[in-house]
């Protein structure tokens, strides 16, 4: 689905032919959502394993309630809240817009039923459509801009759905599928690793205003890069394990300081949901429980895991830069959720660059800073990403979860160097001649 781009980019078009834009990816992405939670039971929608992992129910309603406080209730007159008590529950962060429930408590919330969200979510699409669907003047390109934030908001959700499914499926015993059918990717060789150069100097990098993109993609400026090397694709499964091995998680000098503490105090000896069962390593997917394939980018590492095998292997991480500059002559393509996976796959044979974009979101060594000149929004909406510029560390490329229409080059995800429950990986880089 391209659609979602096009909204943006035909900001002065026809105003029919941009109405029908607005509807129909509308439609498209708030349809995508419910397909899938749609191998869910009942239950499988309320449970919380740990604090960064929300129960489905609640994305269903929180990306509703986005759609409710940033354009209903500011361009909607009349319009009525399903439930005004909705604004407290279903707010994530928003300090500007009130008080919120506990993130770590919206697994303890057995009401609303899962059937009072999805009227909820029927409510909301109702009013959204009438009011897309409307020829009466009103501040169009404010509505436009805030509908674009909005659908892109629910993509991110959709991401986290699986990502925050697969968390919580993933402590019980029993190891349930997500969906017992997902296909496994056909065998491929194994990719010989390649270093592919690149010879720096002034380089811009950052949003060119060319469709969507966050505040935290802009503004546009330069940076200098020396020479540097990249890895043709990233480590995988294999690698890794010979990290584990010859002792990676034993040995303090290998880890930053805070990533050692967090290897001590959570006992990591393995990436995310891998197992020793018989002798063999076993890793927990949405497909159920499967062999580690050697050849496979891994996958559910931290930045300090990372990091530590970076140094084990002599090499480093790339800059956020660096990533961006080598990505800026690649096409966007590559496994992601529409490919049908909802796992890395082993990376295509041949020349320069592969895997870029989809099955892991690669670590960088940058943090998750504000851009030279950076300004966040007014209002609430500039709480989305600027108050997080501390902390975090950078990723980029998109995963096997992330839609397709989703990612484009510039595109800026962060987490905290400890959080492991996203599709993440990594390349390696090292200093050019």
């Amino acid at each position: 689905m391209r659609r979602l781009r096009a909204v943006g980019e035909m900001a002065d078009a026809d105003p029919e032919a941009l109405r029908e834009a607005c509807i129909g990816a509308y439609r498209d992405i708030r349809a995508d959502s419910e397909a899938l939670v749609a191998p869910l039971c009942t239950e499988d929608f309320v449970i919380q394993t740990a604090d960064e992992a929300s129960p489905a129910k609640w994305h269903l309603a929180h990306v509703s309630w986005f759609f409710e406080t940033f354009i209903l209730r500011e361009y909607s007159p009349g319009y009525v809240e399903f439930d005004p008590a909705y604004r407290v529950l279903f707010n994530s962060y928003y300090e500007q817009i009130g008080a919120f429930h506990p993130r770590a408590a919206r697994g303890s919330l057995s009401r609303p039923t899962v059937e009072e969200i999805y009227r909820y979510r029927a409510h909301v699409d109702r009013h959204m459509l009438e009011l897309l669907d409307d020829r009466r003047d009103r501040p169009w390109p404010e509505i436009l801009e805030r509908l674009e934030i909005g659908l892109n908001h629910e993509q991110q959700h959709q991401e986290l759905l699986l990502t925050d499914i697969k968390r919580n499926f993933s402590v019980n015993p029993l190891r349930p599928a997500y969906r017992a059918e997902l296909p496994v990717a056909p065998g491929r060789s194994r990719s010989a690793l390649e270093w592919i150069s690149f010879g720096g100097g002034l380089c811009e990098v950052g949003d060119a205003g060319e469709g969507f993109a966050y505040d935290n993609e802009r503004p546009r400026h330069r940076v200098w890069l020396d020479p540097f090397r990249l890895a043709s694709r990233p480590v995988t499964n294999g690698e890794f394990l010979a990290f584990m091995e010859s002792g990676g998680y034993a040995n303090p000098a290998l880890w930053l300081s805070d990533g050692w503490a967090q290897v001590k105090q959570s006992a990591w000896s393995s990436p995310l949901y891998w197992e020793r069962i018989d002798g063999e390593w076993w890793q927990f997917t949405l497909g159920g429980m499967r062999r580690v394939h050697p050849d496979e980018p891994v996958c559910h590492v931290s930045y300090y895991e990372a990091d530590a095998f970076a140094t084990w292997s002599g090499r480093r991480l790339p800059s956020e830069a660096e990533w961006e500059v080598a990505a800026a002559g690649q096409g966007v393509g590559g496994n992601f959720r529409d490919a049908g996976y909802l796992h890395p796959v082993v990376a295509d044979a041949g020349e320069g660059l592969r895997q870029l974009y989809g099955d892991v979101w690669e670590h960088t060594a940058s943090a998750y800073l504000p851009y030279p000149g950076f300004h966040a929004a007014a209002g609430a909406l500039g709480e989305y990403n600027g108050k997080f510029m501390c902390s975090q560390m950078v990723l980029r490329g998109g995963s096997c979860a992330t839609p397709a229409d989703h990612v484009r080059p510039t595109y800026r995800n962060f987490f905290y160097p400890h959080e492991r429950w996203q599709f993440q990986g990594f390349r390696l880089a090292e200093d050019g001649d």
